[in-house]
């Protein structure tokens, strides 16, 4: 049986490969500060784009983009805060949802541009 850990690392690798064949440089996988994490950050043009990356099986209940939820856009939008500082990156920042659940036909990849904003304080 395949653990929930290795769905999500298989997860983000195919993401990453979607992601460069639509022309985005990849800067990280999985970029820890504190106790935050970043799944991947990318370069889209002038765009400095974190994207969270969701995995499900196909019967699950919550669709993958649903699991982003307030919490989670908080500690992401943290975290790439962080990310920017911590490198000097003065690009605007995009954050992007990729989610893929496995099918019969192979892999079902949905990629969500600009899916949210920071939250407003």
């Amino acid at each position: 049986m395949v653990n929930r850990s290795e769905i999500g690392r298989k997860g983000e690798e195919i993401a990453r490969e979607f992601l460069q064949k639509k022309g985005y440089t990849i800067l990280d996988n999985n970029w820890h500060w504190h106790h935050f994490e970043l799944d991947m950050v990318a370069i889209d043009g002038e765009w400095l784009v974190v994207v969270e990356v969701k995995t499900r099986a196909m019967d699950h209940l919550l669709s993958p983009e649903d699991a982003v939820d307030r919490k989670k856009i908080r500690r992401t939008v943290l975290a790439a805060d962080a990310y920017a500082r911590y490198f000097s990156i003065e690009l605007p920042v995009r954050f992007d949802i990729v989610t893929v659940v496995p099918g019969p036909q192979g892999y079902e990849i949905e990629h969500y541009e600009d899916a949210f904003l920071p939250p407003v304080r």
